[in-house]
């Protein structure tokens, strides 16, 4: 699977996400600047964590607004798969690609602690190396990730079995209604999520719980 990273002014996890898509499909993906006119053939499109702009205005409102996005939502209406994590879910957010809100953290504090994770979907090219009810370890790293979405959205996403993962046994870090922690498009192609899995991917990070979603979309073994 071919695999690019998007770039933006102030992230600050791209090298991490690009080691591990490196890792574990043993290319390297491509890097794409925001401003760039196009997007390279690919399978992946991935937007990483960080502080895209600064946070200005609201966290990932100006990246949202990039020339490179309006190439993402034309890829993601051909079923591109495209992955977007911690900043990269409220630029999908903002972008429009992914429904709801992402609200400063209930405690008013950035949080940068490991959580745990419940697994809700393993039916998805996302999550299949993964099986429902299973819990994962991971860290997160954020000052807006508390998950908010009306009553409506909120009955159609875990209706139609678009929450991805859930904040599991009391670790919630920011209020996040129903403890959701990543969601779905309605084709389940576009995964946004808080908790940055690309940190725990290997032994010399402590673990291993966040291989399996690269391992279920690069098509490796877990």
């Amino acid at each position: 699977m071919k695999a690019a990273v998007i770039v933006f002014p102030g992230l600050n996890r791209d090298r991490d996400m690009i080691a591990a898509l490196t890792k574990i499909s043993g290319s390297a993906p491509q890097t794409v600047w925001h401003q760039d006119a196009d997007l390279p053939d690919t399978d992946l499109i991935v937007i990483p964590g960080g502080f895209s702009y600064g946070d200005y205005l609201r966290c990932g409102a100006i990246a949202a607004r990039s020339p490179i996005m309006d190439k993402v939502r034309e890829r993601a209406a051909r079923g591109v798969r495209v992955l977007g994590v911690c900043n990269g879910f409220q630029i999908l957010i903002e972008a429009g690609l992914l429904p709801g809100a992402l609200m400063r953290n209930q405690s008013l504090k950035f949080v940068c602690r490991e959580v745990k994770l419940e697994v809700v979907n393993a039916e998805t090219d996302f999550t299949r190396h993964y099986t429902r009810g299973q819990i994962l370890r991971c860290p997160v790293a954020h000052h807006d990730g508390n998950y908010f979405a009306d009553a409506e959205t909120l009955a159609r996403l875990e209706g139609e079995g678009r929450v991805a993962f859930r904040y599991a046994e009391g670790t919630n870090p920011n209020g996040s209604i129903n403890d959701i922690a990543g969601i779905f498009n309605e084709s389940k192609t576009v995964l946004g999520l808080m908790p940055h899995p690309e940190n725990l991917i290997e032994a010399a990070h402590g673990g291993t719980d966040g291989r399996g979603l690269f391992s279920s979309l690069l098509g490796r073994a877990a």
